[in-house]
């Protein structure tokens, strides 16, 4: 940033027409880059909804870490087609994994995802 000297200032206080300065003082790299802040920002989406929340702490805390959508959707006292919106986003985020069983869809939380949104704030 530039600064000039205003025509009537005194001249001991006021910088000189060529005086560069950073505005806060920050002079180091750092910081997410704009890819990094991109990820993270679908990642943190994905996890900012109660009922996702919810749904992941359920999944985690099942039985063999794994649940049935049959089970989620009374759980969460949802509609199925809401459920498996939801189900969807944290599938797309890679926080949990589906598999087939049957007519049955079966969820598994992903660690290493949860690790990405624990490291964000790390």
């Amino acid at each position: 940033m530039t600064t000039t000297t205003a025509p009537n200032a005194p001249s001991a206080s006021a910088p000189s027409a060529t005086t560069t300065t950073a505005c806060c003082g920050i002079t180091t790299p750092g910081g997410l880059t704009r890819e990094q802040a991109e990820t993270n920002a679908t990642l943190l989406k994905a996890v900012a909804d109660p009922v996702r929340l919810r749904l992941l702490s359920i999944i985690r805390d099942s039985e063999g870490g794994e649940a049935c959508v049959c089970d989620l959707t009374p759980a969460v006292g949802l509609a199925q087609p809401t459920v498996s919106h939801h189900l969807k986003v944290l599938t797309e985020a890679g926080l949990i994994e589906r598999e087939k069983r049957g007519t049955w869809a079966w969820f598994r939380v992903v660690p290493s995802r949860l690790e990405d949104v624990r490291s964000i704030f790390a």
